[in-house]
């Protein structure tokens, strides 16, 4: 017999979906979401784009840490002054601000689909003209060009893995956005995996190619993604279905979920749903009305507070472990690489198992509070004076790398992505990213400058930044994870309050 949703069913998490032959008749995009909130444990070509989603997530820290190790070749291949190095080396990340706050706006506007798609072509141009650069204004400009790559795909990414992801049960929403910081901290011990194999088989004398090579490699998973795009890739279905286009909704189902979802001959005739919100750049000014206004400044806070810290701690890392231990180039990418992949990857590994059962919220604070331990110890040793404190530093650097991945790291996206309906996310994840992406760019500056200035006691002011994550999260007590944001798109008046 075949199956009719009403406008008024919630379909859950354990129901049993029906086989590929039994049809589901679709009467309103209310019902598209029910389906995908509980359909995800026998889809199809849904898991292989959550997949290529992380792929893009991938190329974005690839290609943000790439440079990390090659700063000071470039410096001397092209003579450059203090200012233009940093032009260089910012330039990326100016680019992923101004990328973020039009990617937002665009993922809604025109669908996850197009922009995906489109992004990826900044990621193969810009890593070939870096590879190639012959002087820092086209090095500095290519980068620019991959930051609006990273700026845009983040917005979109977020959206495909929430909206191809179940509501509930391990491997729902939360669990599939947190899989962004595994894949982050991967993408970053690839690129140092990278620099090891070429440190090592390159000739002597030609060294300098190290960065070219290493950038240019960026290349490659973008011309992957691109080559199987075709086959898997399809637009959101709730986006689609926001939109009107129920048919185009059910053929993505059918395509991706392997449900043979048919509309109804009478779909949306007599249903009371509110009308979709339409794409517009006023929806950036939602984000602070109503109940968003709340969860936007939490989301906003985690971000900053996290990027702040992390990028302060991480991108510094090589510095401080070769100033704590005085070793050599290779032992520090070797520590670096061995900090990263055991404590941060493990630590959102962890995060993306454990959301669904404890919630972002609970594991953000757990996570701060590590950071903040981490830090004050930091910051209590001071420059090493022996082995024994040297190895007490490395396991507060641990700590901290641990807490960034069980905690913020994983979740700040996740409250970024899922405080939002499908009408409101591209702009709430890009509105979020720009923020973040700025507090990344200060805190790329002020650490060499503060670490100058202060030396170790540069951690106490990095401890702020999970200090005022905690003040956040214990002031606004809203957890994203298991809650069905996107019913809000087909209400009025929203009752659940952050």
């Amino acid at each position: 017999m075949s199956q009719l949703l009403s406008h008024a069913h919630v379909a859950t998490p354990d129901a049993d979906m029906p086989s590929a032959g039994d049809p589901i008749f679709i009467n309103s995009a209310a019902d598209i979401s029910s389906l995908v909130n509980a359909g995800t444990q026998r889809r199809n070509h849904a898991g292989i784009i959550i997949g290529i989603a992380l792929g893009g997530v991938f190329l974005d820290a690839y290609d943000l840490g790439a440079l990390a190790f090659g700063v000071k070749d470039i410096t001397r291949e092209f003579n450059l002054t203090p200012a233009g190095t940093g032009m260089v080396a910012s330039a990326i990340t100016f680019g992923a601000i101004v990328g973020a706050f039009f990617g937002g706006y665009l993922t809604d506007k025109i669908g996850r689909y197009r922009v995906f798609m489109a992004d990826m072509f900044f990621f193969v141009i810009a890593a070939l003209a870096c590879a190639f650069a012959p002087n820092e204004w086209v090095l500095a400009g290519a980068r620019f060009v991959m930051g609006l790559g990273v700026g845009i795909d983040l917005p979109v990414a977020m959206a495909f893995l929430a909206e191809f992801s179940r509501l509930q049960g391990r491997g729902n929403k939360a669990a599939s956005i947190a899989m962004w910081c595994p894949t982050w901290y991967a993408a970053i011990s690839v690129s140092y995996l990278l620099v090891l194999l070429l440190y090592g088989v390159l000739p002597a004398g030609y060294t300098d190619w190290l960065w070219r090579l290493i950038l240019g490699f960026g290349a490659v998973p973008a011309l992957f993604i691109i080559a199987i795009r075709s086959k898997y890739m399809s637009e959101s279905p709730v986006w689609a279905a926001n939109q009107g286009d129920l048919a185009g909704a059910a053929r993505i189902l059918r395509r991706s979920y392997g449900i043979n979802a048919q509309v109804a001959a009478d779909a949306g005739k007599g249903l009371p749903a509110a009308p979709p919100r339409r794409a517009r750049w006023s929806n950036y000014g939602q984000l602070l009305k109503g109940i968003y206004l709340k969860r936007t400044v939490l989301a906003t806070l985690i971000a900053v507070a996290s990027s702040f810290a992390y990028n302060a701690v991480a991108f510094g890392l090589p510095v401080i472990i070769s100033s704590f231990l005085a070793q050599s180039m290779l032992t520090t990418i070797l520590a670096s690489l061995a900090l990263n992949l055991l404590f941060a990857f493990v630590g959102g590994l962890i995060a993306v198992r454990w959301v669904p059962r404890f919630g972002a919220w609970n594991m953000t604070v757990l996570g701060y509070a590590f950071q903040l331990v981490a830090l004050v110890g930091l910051a209590l040793i001071g420059r090493p004076a022996d082995g024994m404190h040297a190895g007490l530093a490395i396991g507060m650097l641990a700590l901290f790398l641990f807490g960034q991945g069980i905690g913020p790291g994983s979740h700040s996206m996740t409250f970024a992505s899922l405080s939002y309906p499908t009408s409101l996310r591209g702009v709430g994840v890009g509105f979020n990213q720009t923020l973040m992406r700025a507090s990344s760019t200060a805190s790329l500056f002020l650490f060499p400058v503060l670490a100058a200035l202060l030396n170790t006691g540069v951690f106490w002011v990095i401890a702020i930044a999970p200090l005022a994550g905690l003040a956040a999260l214990l002031t606004i007590r809203w957890e994203p994870s298991g809650y069905d944001v996107d019913a809000e798109d087909f209400v009025t008046a929203p009752a659940h309050s952050a």
